[in-house]
């Protein structure tokens, strides 16, 4: 069985400096409590769905309009065996221009098909930049993805 990391690609009409900073702010459009920085390198910042799950992020890559990476320094992903499974693993965005518009490619980098909170998460990845992201970007206004 291959392993491959978790990823996805939505396109906007947006620029590229308007994506950048609509991913940038992260409570905008990642349903959830969000609390700390998250706008600079080194900035670190908490995501809570209590009860569900919480992870801590550090933003270790920080290219302007091209590129962010976040790495999960901590994680608590409630109902699994290894619920630390996110620590570790690395939260990519990558934006280019493609015929006029901007394109976002999403890759969650650790989180594989051997993870046992892979089907949930990769779904849930699914749903927050395929809509919540992908909305965010466009209006200004994130979706409701979760509940």
């Amino acid at each position: 069985m291959t392993t491959s990391d978790f990823s996805t690609t939505i396109i906007v009409n947006n620029s590229a400096e308007e994506t950048f900073k609509a991913i940038c702010e992260v409570s905008g459009w990642w349903q959830g409590e969000i609390k700390g920085e998250t706008l600079q390198l080194n900035d670190e910042f908490d995501y809570r769905m209590k009860g569900h799950h919480y992870s801590r992020q550090k933003v270790v890559e920080l290219i302007p309009n091209v590129k962010i990476i976040w790495e999960v320094i901590d994680s608590e992903l409630n109902g699994f065996k290894n619920p630390s499974e996110w620590t570790g693993t690395k939260i990519i965005f990558e934006i280019s221009s493609k015929n006029g518009q901007t394109v976002v490619h999403f890759t969650h980098l650790g989180l594989t098909n051997q993870f046992e909170c892979y089907g949930g998460c990769s779904w849930a990845w699914g749903e927050l930049i395929q809509e919540s992201l992908l909305s965010y970007i466009r209006t200004g206004k994130g979706t409701k993805v979760f509940g």
